[in-house]
Order: C-alpha cells, then sequence, then structure tokens
C-alpha cells in the first residue's frame, strides 16, 4: 500500500510509504531494481534508488519539468520503501502506462519490425549504430500520437507520433538525458497487427539518468566556481550525448542537442511548436520544482548546480531556434 507522510506537500514533494510485502513481481527490464504491487485497482511500479546517486529526484524533477512543457509522459512520486517499520530503499513509484489490454511495444521491437535485420537483442541497448534517427523517423511513420488522456497538455496540434517524440528528444537535449536507448521508448499496442491507428506512442518514461545527478557535491561546487571555462557547467554540459546515431557506421552517438536538431528537421513544426513552450518557461517556475525535492534526497548544492545545468540547457536550444 502507498501512503504518504504529513510534509506540507506546497513544502516539498510527499515522500509516499511503500509496504514491500505488497509486492507481486520484479520488473526484469532493466538493471535496477524495480518491483509491482496493485493499489485502487491500479499496478504501480516502485522504482528503488539502491546506488545513492539521485535517480530519484532525477526522475521526479524531469517528470515535472514534463508538466510544465505539456509533455506526455508517465507521472512519478517520491517513496520509500518499508519492511514493516523498518526504512529500506528511497525511490520513486509510478502507474503502468499500459492499462487494460494494451501491451508495451519497445522501441527495439518496433525497429525490428519495420527493419528486418535490426539488432533488437534485449541484453544490448547501448552503443548500437543501428539506431540512427532515419531509422527512428521511418518506424514512427506508423505511429500515432499517445491516447488522448495524455495529450491534454500538448501546445499544438500534434498529428502523428513523430510530433510528440519530437519533444521527447527536445527534453532530453534539456535534462541531458542520455539514456534515450531503444529500450527507453515505446509505444501502446492492441496486440493487433501494427497499423498507425493501433499502434500509439507511449508517454516519456525512465528519465533517472539525467541532470548530471551522478555527480558529487565536490565536483558540482568546482564546477559552479570555476574560472577556467573548460570546467564550467557550460562546458560540461555540451558533452551530454544521446543513443542516437547519425550513420550506422559511425562509432559515436550523436550529442543530445545534436540529436534534437536532427529529428527537428523531420518535423519542423512540431520542433518549433515544442520550442516555443520551453521559451516560455521562467527560471522561477524551474527553481520551484527544486525547491519541493526534500533536502534528505537533494542537496543544496545539487540544486544549485542542477538549476543551472537547466538554464544552459534551455539557453542553447532557444539560441539556436532564435538565430
Amino acid at each position: 500500500m502507498v501512503t504518504s507522510n504529513t510534509m506540507d506537500s506546497h513544502i516539498v514533494y510527499k515522500i509516499h510509504r511503500v509496504d514491500r510485502s505488497q509486492f507481486e513481481a520484479v520488473e526484469t527490464l532493466g538493471a535496477k531494481r524495480k518491483c509491482w504491487f496493485w493499489q485502487g485497482g491500479k499496478r504501480v511500479l516502485f522504482k528503488a534508488e539502491t546506488r545513492g546517486t539521485g535517480e530519484d529526484w532525477a526522475e521526479k524533477i524531469a517528470c515535472e519539468l514534463c508538466q510544465l512543457l505539456g509533455l506526455p509522459h508517465v507521472h512519478y512520486e517520491m517513496a520509500h520503501e518499508y519492511d514493516g517499520e523498518t526504512a529500506r530503499w528511497p525511490g520513486v513509484v509510478c502507474e503502468s502506462c499500459s492499462p487494460g489490454n494494451l501491451w508495451l511495444m519497445l522501441g527495439n521491437q518496433l525497429l525490428l519490425a519495420v527493419v528486418s535485420d535490426y539488432p533488437a537483442d534485449e541484453e544490448k541497448k547501448y552503443k548500437v549504430s543501428q539506431h540512427t534517427v532515419d531509422a527512428v523517423t521511418d518506424a514512427l511513420a506508423i505511429v500515432s500520437t499517445p491516447a488522448d488522456g495524455w495529450m491534454q497538455g500538448v501546445p499544438f496540434v500534434a498529428t502523428s507520433g513523430l510530433d510528440i517524440f519530437v519533444g521527447y528528444v527536445m527534453l532530453d537535449a534539456w535534462i541531458a538525458n542520455q539514456d534515450r536507448h531503444h529500450q527507453n521508448w515505446a509505444m501502446l499496442w492492441d496486440g493487433e497487427r501494427p497499423k498507425s491507428e493501433r499502434l500509439r506512442l507511449a508517454p516519456t518514461f525512465d528519465h533517472g539518468a539525467s541532470l548530471a545527478r551522478n555527480l558529487n557535491d565536490t565536483e558540482r561546487k568546482e564546477r559552479l566556481a570555476s574560472k577556467d571555462k573548460n570546467r564550467q557547467v557550460s562546458k560540461f554540459a555540451a558533452k551530454a550525448r544521446s543513443a542516437f546515431y547519425d550513420q550506422v557506421s559511425d562509432t559515436r552517438a550523436l550529442g543530445t542537442h545534436e540529436a534534437f536538431w536532427q529529428f527537428a528537421k523531420k518535423s519542423p513544426g512540431a520542433a518549433q511548436g515544442w520550442l516555443k513552450q520551453l521559451e516560455l518557461i521562467e527560471t522561477g517556475s524551474i527553481q520551484a520544482i527544486l525547491d519541493k525535492v526534500p533536502e534528505q534526497r537533494m542537496s543544496k548544492t545539487a540544486k544549485e548546480f542542477t538549476l543551472q545545468l537547466l538554464l544552459v540547457n534551455q539557453q542553447r536550444l532557444l539560441e539556436a531556434y532564435l538565430t
């Protein structure tokens, strides 16, 4: 059962208490500890943060930034796992995005369906050079927008799955998400032969590897104060790489910003729509999200660094858009 503590939600995000005895199944996808359970007739996933690297707060912050953008996304809440009265692991909880009779079809499965020789090996997620912008764009040609319930905040009229996916890739560039590999995007499928009217893009999910959450505070402080341009936040932000490639023959993935601009060329109207929405987001709105993360989860230094990272990436995207 998930219950919340008594913290004022206007000050910090609530930490939801998760009872380990309710766990029914372990999620085998991915390397992190994930467990499913039922609450109020809904299937809920608990993702544990067992390494102390900030994946929980990164996931929550990314979720709230998606909300500001109007981007279809899985909603995450901060949580803590308990075994009786013994506190175990911090983490996050979210509801399943594939309720009822819908199946979650991962990106590698879709790519294999349209590219017969695509290396869809579930064990290999990274350094898959066949995961190109062109291949993903071609695969998304048979994918429609997410279901209406996910589309309510989208700030423009999107007509295809690609229009929304461009927003996912812009999000990656903004939050320095380097984990959009071919199992970290998906479609919802009714089990029939894939057709555009049956295959819908799933909301964006799994952003725990974003926001440079694995840096320690010593490095954060050093970069924030450094006079050396090569050590400053702006230089650090430029190093973020996506899981997308330009050509199959390439040995290095595109940078997160490079990947976005390549996808933007595939759907320029959608790219413009997402960038206009990004332009409306003020520093105070970002700061308010960071301020709500409890300090026992995210230090003041981490919040300061994360704000600067987001502002640097927002500026980079908008400068390229406006020039």
